[in-house]
């Protein structure tokens, strides 16, 4: 009686937005009316595939309107949703099928091959669907009514995140967690239902999810493409009137790179939120004469847990989001004094279920009542949040807005049979604001090239996640305990 679920959001607009654009994509214009119709059609479909509510449902998809019809049939049904990374390998998404254990996997044209692959090399039953086959399928009787919907607090999808350990783990949201996050997204930006989001952010990551449904939640329009491209970007932007953008590095790079070519109209954008490098955003706001949004969040906290714009306190991440508590402590949880480091621990109901089937790790992750994010940083005197990095057991690389754990690549890298030991930093990076760099230690009497490490790499792990930089050196600095002393090898490599 006193919840609300994400299918709740679509059966909303169908009613207040009717006949207005809820998706345009290539293919057209989609009313909220049709979308709903849509969604209905495709909850019939996957229930009489047996799905029912707690089941998981993996998908393997670019960017489209089906992506859409399912996130609210999803939602009908009370299934769980696996967004899967289409960069990954496809031994890392054998892995994490293996671990979701979905009964059916949906999938796109781009994505026929992998699928099929997958379906056959899984141990557990899988079946591989076509999202093209299910969308012409002939209208269907809707299963059941809204008011059969899952509860708020029910399970909504399962993200995994990067491989900290060397295997990569599911975060598990909820339909309420989106639901608070669209809020805390909606009033901060003043988001409405004339505003438009252009999906070029993958679906299957926090922030291009909680933007799409964060101004559907507005009543807003999402403009679809299948992937970031900057000459299509721009001209959604001007044709759809694109007024929110999300970005990460190199995207703003490419935007203005392809507006020296051609001026086109950005004058109804208003907000781009993300990560860059300040001379970067700089340009693009007097170019856009937009606002550009910089933030803090993570997979585990439904997206952003600050929000606050550029130029507000350059450098910092922000002040606290409207459904956001957030502390910064020591080791043994006590708070440190305002300037000093510590890891930053958050409370609210934009905090995630913790991560599947991983009971031990969760107690630890939610001791004492807090989410410990694994990140430092510190507050200044007027409650902005300043940004200070991973703490080493969880240190953390960001390329382009992916997120890659050293270790996970240093596990590949050792079983090149030339490397007898290496240490893989983060370093800054001109074009996707950091890069993978690889410190290698080779056998003796074995030769290597930093091009053909890289491509031992790709072959084995998403490409994303290869070291765009190696340095070859006689030995590695180490701890009195003889790990690698990895603060040590940024101090001494840590130059791009």
């Amino acid at each position: 009686m006193r919840s609300l679920n994400l299918y709740d959001l679509f059966h909303r607009n169908a009613s207040l937005f009717g006949d207005r654009p809820a998706l345009v994509d290539a293919e057209g214009s989609l009313s909220f009316s049709d979308l709903l119709d849509q969604v209905d059609n495709l909850a019939a479909l996957l229930a009489d595939q047996g799905l029912q509510a707690g089941d998981r449902l993996a998908v393997l998809s670019l960017n489209n309107r089906g992506y859409f019809f399912l996130l609210g049939a999803a939602a009908r049904l009370g299934v769980i949703l696996v967004p899967l990374n289409w960069r990954l390998a496809t031994e890392e998404l054998a892995f994490i099928l293996q671990d979701a254990a979905p009964a059916h996997l949906l999938y796109d044209a781009p994505h026929a091959a992998v699928a099929a692959q997958l379906a056959e090399n899984t141990s557990a039953p899988l079946q591989a669907i076509d999202m093209q086959t299910l969308q012409v399928s002939p209208p269907q009787t809707p299963a059941g009514s809204p008011g059969n919907a899952p509860d708020g607090d029910a399970p909504y999808c399962i993200i995994y995140t990067a491989a900290m350990g060397g295997t990569p783990r599911g975060a598990v949201l909820s339909h309420a967690n989106f639901i608070y996050s669209n809020l805390q997204t909606i009033a901060t930006l003043k988001l409405d239902d004339r505003d438009a989001y252009l999906n070029m952010l993958p679906l299957f990551h926090i922030t291009g999810l909680n933007l799409a449904l964060s101004v559907l939640h507005a009543g807003g329009k999402n403009a679809v493409i299948e992937r970031f491209d900057a000459r299509q970007a721009l001209q959604w932007t001007e044709e759809a009137q694109i007024s929110v953008l999300g970005s990460f590095p190199p995207i703003l790079t490419h935007l203005m790179e392809e507006l020296d070519q051609r001026p086109w109209d950005l004058s109804s954008l208003k907000h781009v939120l993300g990560l860059d490098q300040p001379d970067t955003i700089a340009a693009f706001e007097q170019r856009a004469a937009c606002t550009f949004w910089t933030l803090y969040g993570q997979t585990e906290t439904s997206g952003f847990v600050t929000l606050a714009p550029v130029g507000e306190n350059p450098g910092s991440a922000g002040r606290q989001g409207l459904l956001t508590r957030y502390r910064i402590v020591d080791d043994e949880d006590n708070d440190v004094p305002v300037g000093s480091p510590g890891e930053i621990v958050v409370q609210g109901p934009l905090v995630f279920q913790g991560f599947w089937r991983q009971e031990e790790y969760n107690r630890q992750l939610f001791r004492n009542g807090w989410h410990h994010t694994g990140d430092l940083g510190h507050l200044d005197q007027n409650g902005y949040l300043w940004f200070g990095g991973r703490k080493p057991e969880k240190e953390l690389i960001k390329p382009g807005g992916e997120n890659v754990y050293p270790a996970e690549v240093e596990a590949v890298i050792l079983k090149h049979e030339a490397v007898s030991a290496v240490s893989v930093i983060g370093v800054p990076d001109p074009k996707f604001g950091e890069g993978i760099k690889a410190v290698c230690v080779l056998k003796a009497g074995m030769s290597l090239t930093a091009e053909d490490l890289a491509d031992f790499v790709a072959a084995r792990i998403a490409r994303y996640k290869k070291p765009r930089y190696v340095e070859f050196v006689s030995d590695l600095p180490k701890t009195t305990d003889g790990a690698i002393d990895r603060a040590q090898v940024k101090s001494l490599y840590g130059q791009s």
